[in-house]
């Protein structure tokens, strides 16, 4: 398939895990690719690996200055958008007792605001029919211990998906959320998550295994393709059924 040829799609923390997939899978069906990331080289390697028509961005997800920034970038690129995959965020836990504010400015600034802004920042490159897809995670919805933090971040992506569908479909354009149960990715590593705490949580999704990134990609490809024009300020979990059961 080729659901988009000549289409140009932004993924932001594009550079590993499930934004890597996904920009992977935007390019296999004929996308020009666009990702950002914080590290220098990790961009290289994904451009590379995107072809010689990717883009690739460094950019710090947490600034409302760097989101314009980059809007601006792309604009003197003569960049235009068809979808955007605003993948981009930080994963930290910790019992709410031992919650500083170091931890809650850091999830807020990168989950919340920077998703916010870098929307508003890109609204005028944004072409008609485009799709924005949230990454979220059920978290937002399960309760599950020392989440505190991360969970309110992702539930604020949910709301926005409403929020601005209704302000944003007189533009034709259509915001959406895919929230992930646990997923196969660098970041397990990242929050310490060792072998014996995976083999404990997978008995806890009824498909007995994680999920894969390639299988969050065709999620989001799904709802960045003209094939779910009418899903608008919806949320589609992807947890092997582990929120639902």
């Amino acid at each position: 398939m080729n659901r988009f040829a000549n289409k140009t799609v932004l993924v932001t923390g594009g550079t590993s895990g499930i934004g890597l997939a996904t920009a992977q899978a935007y390019a296999a069906e004929g996308a020009r690719v666009v990702v950002t990331g914080r590290d220098e080289a990790a961009l290289a390697a994904a451009r590379q690996t995107l072809g010689a028509n990717a883009l690739a961005y460094r950019n710090d997800a947490a600034s409302p200055a760097a989101s314009r920034e980059l809007a601006a970038a792309l604009a003197e690129a003569g960049v235009r958008l068809d979808a955007v995959f605003i993948n981009a965020g930080v994963a930290k836990f910790a019992p709410f007792d031992q919650v500083d504010e170091a931890l809650w400015d850091e999830s807020f600034d990168i989950n919340v605001k920077g998703a916010y802004f870098q929307i508003q920042a890109l609204l005028p490159l944004l072409n008609a029919g485009a799709s924005i897809v949230l990454n979220g995670s059920i978290n937002a919805h399960i309760g599950m211990p020392s989440s505190s933090v991360y969970a309110a971040s992702k539930a604020a992506l949910v709301s926005f998906a409403k929020t601005l569908s209704a302000e944003l479909l007189p533009r034709g354009v259509r915001v959406n959320v895919v929230s992930p149960g646990p997923v196969t990715t660098p970041l397990h590593g990242k929050i310490g998550m060792d072998d014996a705490t995976k083999v404990e949580l997978a008995k806890q999704i009824p498909l007995g295994r994680f999920g894969t990134a390639a299988e969050l990609a065709s999620t989001v490809l799904h709802l960045s393709a003209a094939e779910s024009a009418f899903i608008v300020g919806t949320e589609i979990i992807v947890d092997g059924g582990m929120s639902q059961l």
